[in-house]
């Protein structure tokens, strides 16, 4: 696979240190892009005709942007898009600092998007995506069309018990146990375990994603940093879901000025369906999708749905809006949340 020519860009397939081979759907490429002390693998799908507005996925906890492909295929012929693999995600490598707290991964997504010139984008994100989406989308309004967030990691006051191994994560030492503990399991055990976990319908996986699923799994255990990441961007969310004033994710929602839409799953085991209430009241001028049978990743199970939503989205959102970056970005991009 050949890299574009660009400054700062090189294939991620030629000269990765990292073992196996990049897995890609049909139509789709993937690149490295370099920025001092951060590498982003980028996943692109290339539009089927020139000018077609630009689009950011953001993945969740323990996800890649493999996650977003079924999405980016059936919007194709809407967006522009492309799909990140978070620092220490995917083919993305950890990022110099270790900062993997939701402010420090918000960092990261703003200075890909000012360094790639593509904003304003239409910003979707899953999960931690969904909260490291919502704090970029605050900070930096200018950089954001609309927002689109599946399942999005907000503060709960009582987080779901089948959530709570997850936020066990965060914990000093946790991580080394679980490495140590789960061991002996295979890597399709362990990719059945996060498909029952994620999707509402495990049975919606056909047999050839949920191949590539294993064999993703596969390489990334077998990453020195695999834990690390996990332990620490964990830990970023427990952060963010204590931190109060105007850098809690909440009062942050309440600040966003593009048009929202909301995707929550009636079965999602992560995020609690009775989210969805607080978070259409928080997002001004918001559309919620309620998806009963979905569970924690929709636009992997009902893909063809949250597009149809996200055209809905598109077409009543034009016209002008006011995109003038916060005053001061820096006091929601600083580390508020810690470094995990």
């Amino acid at each position: 696979m050949s890299s574009t020519e660009l400054p700062g860009v090189r294939s991620t397939a030629e000269s990765s240190p990292q073992v196996g081979a990049v897995r890609m759907a049909e139509g789709e490429q993937l690149r490295t892009d370099r920025l001092p002390g951060l590498e982003l693998a980028v996943r692109v799908r290339p539009p089927v005709r020139a000018g077609l507005p630009p689009a950011l996925f953001v993945h969740g906890l323990g996800g890649s942007s493999q996650n977003w492909s079924a999405l980016m295929a059936g919007l194709a012929d809407t967006v522009d898009g492309e799909a990140l693999d978070l620092p220490g995600f995917g083919w993305s490598p950890p990022p110099a600092d270790r900062d993997y707290s939701v402010t420090g991964l918000a960092r990261a997504v703003i200075r890909h998007l000012d360094a790639a010139g593509r904003g304003p984008v239409h910003l979707f994100g899953n999960s931690l995506g969904g909260a490291v989406s919502t704090r970029v989308a605050a900070a930096r309004p200018d950089l954001v069309s609309t927002l689109t967030l599946i399942s999005p990691a907000l503060p709960e006051l009582r987080v779901q018990k089948s959530a709570v191994p997850t936020a066990l994560l965060a914990l000093p030492g946790m991580a080394g146990l679980v490495d140590r503990l789960t061991r002996g399991l295979s890597a399709e055990q362990r990719t059945r375990g996060v498909t029952d976990l994620c999707y509402g319908d495990p049975s919606r996986v056909t047999p050839e994603a949920f191949a590539a699923a294993v064999e993703e799994m596969e390489r990334r255990i077998a990453l020195p940093y695999f834990w690390d990441a996990l332990s620490r961007s964990s830990r970023g969310i427990v952060d963010a879901y204590t931190l109060g004033g105007q850098h809690g994710l909440w009062r942050q929602a309440q600040r966003v000025l593009a048009p929202t839409l909301l995707v929550y799953g009636g079965r999602d085991q992560l995020v609690s369906y009775r989210m969805a209430r607080k978070a259409a009241a928080s997002f001004r001028g918001s559309r919620l999708l309620s998806l009963p049978e979905a569970g924690h990743v929709a636009m992997m199970e009902y893909p063809e749905v949250v597009a149809a939503a996200f055209r809905e989205l598109l077409e009543d959102s034009g016209g002008v809006r006011d995109t003038a970056p916060d005053p001061d970005p820096a006091r929601d991009t600083d580390d508020e949340d810690g470094k995990g």
